[in-house]
């Protein structure tokens, strides 16, 4: 039977068979996985309520109320004494630039010296000159699905039809993931995967109903509701989303066991996501370097044999938030891989990254993600911590430095 992965066609969510080779570039992987309709629990046949309907809605709405613009636009702290800031991988989400850009300014009111590039997972955006997104690939190399961030001078977007090709493509299948995430929890045919996920968070058979029946009829609103879903907003996180509001109505206990276990398939059903419809790195960067753009490796402690890849890129990012156990090493990195002889090579460049979603700070406050909404765009603070800072200073790299080198680049 054929692979069937969802699409969107005609504004709705449909089953379409799986792109084949002559419409993609496809790497060479495992075989692919196979999306099947979930198998209803007998034990949930109980009906939608208004107030399922108005979570839903909630967590899946792009609106915006004048309170969350207000709280959107208004930072959480200033950085008065700061003139340099760079901000090169964060997502905007849903959130428009313009309250993200009120928010940055306010956070740094006396910059000299900044560089803002926004960078949407698989959708280009673009702000003050400058475009940028991050991009889900396959490197062959260690066969892993990587990142790569792709920043560009924003007219160079008039002549980049075949890459907003490549980032349509992989934004729709990148999203068919989620309807895996939730036939992994309903459908028997990935039973597996859920014992998997049970026997790692210790989830007992409680647990694993309470998973299943709510995960169930969310499957069902997401249905009822296809055609009226903005596109961006179906992804893995709504249903972490449903559950975390479930403590409304649900012991608090059991819902963060739930939350728990599908933080375990989420991981299980990354690991197995098929890389067979991804783009290769390669191909994204030789794209990326004919539209002139410049290109870093995000958060590269996941990956680490992507530093040996000896992929053409501009720099590595070495601290991000969720990304911060090896900054001294991946700078010590940098340095001695910018001492060995490169023909037709610039120096690898080090960047930080915020990794801020903004979406997360619209959020009711009590159903914030407290790590994440924490995140602020340009605030990287390991630049002044005290080992890091001397381990830049060893090798001669600044902020203002890096921001002056990456400009000139994109220029």
């Amino acid at each position: 039977m054929a692979e069937e992965t969802r699409q969107e066609m005609g504004g709705h969510w449909a089953k379409r068979p799986a792109l084949s080779k002559a419409e993609t570039t496809p790497a060479q992987a495992g075989p692919a996985t196979q999306a099947a309709p979930a198998m209803p629990d007998p034990q949930d046949q109980r009906d939608i309520t208004a107030w399922d309907e108005e979570v839903f809605g909630s967590i899946t709405s792009v609106a915006l109320s004048e309170e969350q613009r207000q709280r959107l636009a208004t930072a959480r702290r200033a950085y008065p004494r700061q003139r340099q800031a760079m901000a090169v991988h964060w997502h905007p989400e849903f959130i428009p630039l313009n309250l993200c850009m009120a928010r940055f300014t306010a956070t740094f009111p006396n910059l000299e010296q900044s560089l803002v590039v926004p960078t949407q997972h698989n959708q280009i955006l673009t702000l003050e000159g400058y475009a940028g997104t991050e991009v889900d690939c396959y490197s062959s190399g260690f066969n892993r699905k990587v990142q790569l961030l792709l920043h560009f001078q924003a007219d160079r977007m008039a002549r980049a039809d075949a890459l907003k090709s490549m980032l349509d493509h992989t934004f729709k299948y990148r999203a068919s993931q989620f309807f895996e995430f939730m036939d992994s929890i309903l459908d028997p045919r990935w039973e597996a995967r859920m014992q998997e996920a049970a026997a790692l968070t210790g989830a007992d058979e409680d647990v694993v109903g309470f998973t299943r029946v709510h995960t169930h009829k969310l499957r069902r609103l997401v249905e009822a509701f296809e055609g009226r879903t903005p596109l961006e907003m179906i992804k893995n996180k709504v249903l972490s989303d449903y559950f975390t509001a479930l403590k409304e109505a649900h012991p608090e206990w059991m819902v963060g066991r739930a939350l728990m276990l599908l933080k375990a398939v989420k991981n299980i059903v990354k690991r197995e996501f098929s890389l067979q419809y991804f783009y290769r790195a390669s191909e994204v960067i030789e794209e990326a370097r004919y539209l002139g753009g410049g290109i870093v490796i995000p958060h590269p402690e996941q990956f680490w044999p992507i530093l040996l890849a000896d992929y053409d890129v501009d720099g590595y990012e070495v601290w991000n938030p969720a990304s911060r156990e090896y900054t001294e090493f991946l700078i010590k990195v940098v340095n001695r891989e910018n001492r060995v002889p490169r023909p037709g090579r610039r120096k690898v460049l080090i960047f930080m990254g915020d990794d801020t979603h903004m979406s997360e700070k619209a959020k009711e406050p009590l159903r914030q993600d407290p790590e994440k909404a924490g995140r602020e765009v340009g605030v990287q603070p390991a630049w002044e911590e005290m080992s890091i800072r001397k381990s830049l200073m060893l090798t001669g790299v600044s902020l203002a430095g890096v921001i002056e080198e990456y400009k000139a680049r994109l220029a």
